[in-house]
Formats: structure tokens, sequence, C-alpha cells
């Protein structure tokens, strides 16, 4: 297994907090995404970057209009770019063959919900207690595929959502700290008109399921968490652990305003493909097959799709020195206090072992720690049975401290 080469996305190494950041960066902005009383940081909903395609990223398609051929949605009020001094260049041409459908044909029902100021896309499936699903980069709902039809054969409530500027779900411009994100989720489940949900994550999925844990505790009945530490411990070992930090040299690469987006599209997004095939693991090299991958390369060419997945890449970074990246830091200290479930692949090469299983100390309660032998970074779809049984035997689980 190899480290995905940094360079892709530009130079190896550690970028300094603000050295990337724009003027816009670094101006005070409110976010009016991130409700008053929320809890998040004053003007951690504009996170750096996140809120101008100037400060980041290339320019944007219309909001909750995700893709031109597939479903459409009327645009959001959300949606419309934020005026900006500095011009930003348009996105790539998109081929034709690109930006296709992301809500995909299958058992489950798709609709939009509307939470924390925005739309949100989601694919359901069965009746029962609800567990809410959350994808990571470079992915959208679909990567939940496998867990949607077996968590509604096992009597659950299963919903698939994406997130934020992802998949069908509102492309916003600002508003893409951990923080409001987290109110994002914790959103949809009242939507959803349930009282509480069981939190599954992965990757970036799951550093907002740890988020939304600490922030909303009464949300969340459990939690699991796949191939990704608590924030603080993420933090820790981008910060101090060299091996980590080189794995995780692809977040630095992002920092930088506008070219990744470019490189993550370009010749009909192969840079998403190359991931996925470099980041899973040699025990299932039946994953990922070329229809897959072209699964996620069609929904990364959706205008706008790119900035928007990487800028909570960019707050997580930019944040680290400013105040509302210590603010936020400060609140991850309180301990999550619901059974959590943390699964690992013990080859993972974007979220090293080491550094995902130092994490149960930020917990108070039932905490259970499973690795997948030969599994890489997607072990819910590069062994989905075994994740599968190993998700709903934990959840039906009276006794989770066992």
């Amino acid at each position: 297994m190899t480290v995905p080469d940094s360079s892709a996305f530009g130079p190896v190494g550690p970028v300094g907090p603000e050295s990337q950041a724009t003027p816009a960066d670094r101006g005070d902005r409110a976010d009016s995404d991130s409700p008053a009383g929320s809890g998040s940081p004053a003007g951690s909903g504009s996170p750096a970057g996140s809120g101008s395609p100037a400060g980041s990223g290339s320019g944007s398609g219309p909001a909750g209009s995700p893709d031109s051929t597939g479903p459409t949605t009327p645009p959001s009020s959300t949606g419309s770019p934020v005026p900006s001094d500095s011009p930003a260049p348009a996105d790539p041409p998109v081929p034709a063959a690109s930006g296709g459908p992301v809500r995909i044909d299958g058992p489950w029902t798709h609709r939009d919900v509307a939470a924390n100021g925005a739309r949100f896309h989601i694919a359901e499936l069965g009746e029962g207690p609800l567990v809410l699903l959350l994808h990571g980069f470079p992915q959208f709902w679909w990567t939940w595929r496998h867990q949607l039809t077996a968590l509604a054969d096992a009597g659950f409530r299963a919903v698939a959502m994406d997130l934020r500027g992802v998949g069908g779900s509102d492309r916003t411009p600002r508003g893409y700290d951990p923080a409001n994100l987290a109110l994002d989720i914790t959103g949809v489940i009242r939507s959803l008109g349930e009282p509480d949900a069981a939190l599954v994550g992965h990757d970036m999925g799951g550093y907002l399921a740890w988020t939304a844990a600490v922030m909303r505790p009464k949300l969340v009945r459990r939690l699991v968490v796949s191939s990704m530490p608590h924030p603080r411990r993420w933090r820790s070992s981008m910060l101090s652990d060299f091996a980590q930090s080189r794995a995780g040299s692809y977040i630095w690469g992002f920092q930088r305003p506008w070219v990744p987006e470019r490189q993550l599209v370009a010749d009909d997004a192969a840079l998403v493909g190359q991931l996925i095939h470099e980041w899973a693991g040699p025990r299932t090299p039946e994953f990922p097959d070329e229809a897959t991958v072209d699964v996620y390369r069609r929904a990364m060419c959706i205008p706008s799709t790119a900035h928007c997945s990487i800028e909570p890449y960019r707050w997580m970074v930019r944040s680290l020195a400013r105040p509302d990246g210590i603010q936020f830091n400060r609140r991850m200290k309180l301990p999550v206090r619901v059974p959590t479930l943390h699964l690992h692949g013990s080859l993972d090469p974007a979220i090293r072992t080491r550094s995902a299983a130092g994490s149960g100390k930020y917990v108070e309660a039932p905490y259970r720690w499973r690795l997948f032998d030969g599994l890489g970074h997607f072990p819910h779809e590069e062994d989905p049975d075994g994740f599968s049984a190993e998700l709903i035997n934990w959840l039906k689980d009276p006794e989770p401290d066992r």
C-alpha cells in the first residue's frame, strides 16, 4: 500500500495556519447559517476561505442545482454567491458525460429536507429507530448503499444524507466549519421528526459525528465512527506526528486557492478515482471496480462540488491558530457521553491506526474499538457484509460496554 502522493494537490509539508489565507479569510464575518445559541464559535460558520469563492475556490454553480442533467430542485435562498471584490476563475468546462445524477435508483426513497438554513438530499429505507449515515471525502450518500439495505432489513430506519455542498444538497457560499456542519446533521434529525438518532460517520462524516455528539448529546443516541479520530486527536496527530502529517498531506495541499478544485475535476475527476484506488486496502481487490469509481467521479464533476468538498479541510487547517479554531478545540474537550463504536481498517493509508486508536480517552461512555484486518480507508465498501454485521450487532446490543 502506498501513501497517496500529495503532489497531486501541492507541495508536501505543513502549511502555516495563516500563510495561505487571503485577507478575506482573516476578516471579521458573521455566519447567518449558524443560529444564535447554537454553540458554534463566533464567526465559525464562515470558515477561512469558505465564505467567498475568491477566498479559496473556483466559481460556483447555482445552489440547489447539483446537476444540469440529473434531477434538480428549485434554487435555495442560501445558495447565491457572495459578492467578491476580486474575480474568481470560472469552473473548468464540464464534459457532457460528467455530472451524472446523484439520485441513483434503488430500494430507497429520495427526498429533500430543510435544516439549518439549507436543503439536504437524503436517501431513506426501512422503519424503526433512526440511523443517520454520514459520508466522507471524496464521496456522497451512495457510499452507504450496502448499509442502507442491511440496516432496513435489521429493523432500522436508515437514512443517508449528502453533506452541505455535496451530492444533491445545497451548495451554500459559506457555513463549512465543523460546528455549523454538525448543526446541519442535528437539524436533519429534527426535520425527520425523530427525537434522536444513531450517527454513523465515515472520514469527514466521522469528524462531524464526533462534533455533533459533543454539541448536541441529547440528539445522539449512539455514535459510530469509521476511519477518523476524535477532532482533538486528529489535530494533535497532524501537528506532532510526522507520519500522520505525511499521510494527510493532501489536506495541506488543499490550502491553496483555486488549484485543488481544478485538479479534482480535471480529466473527468480522474484524481478521485486515483485517491479511492490508493486508499483502499489489499484484502478486497474487487473494490473499487471501475463502475463504482465512475459514480464518484461523475458526482465530483457537478459544478461547485469540488470547492465545497474541500472547504471543511481548509477551515480545519487555517483555523488552527485563529480564535474560532482555538475555541472549537477547547469545546471538543467536553467528553462524548454516548456509547461509541470506533471502526478502522488496519491498512488505512490516509488515517493511521495509531492516530485513530487514541480517541477512546475522549469518551466517558461504553467505547468499543474494532480493527478490520487488511482493509484500508473504506471498510464499509471494502467489506460491506462484515462492516454491516459489526454495526448492526452493536446497535442491537443492549449492553454495548461488553
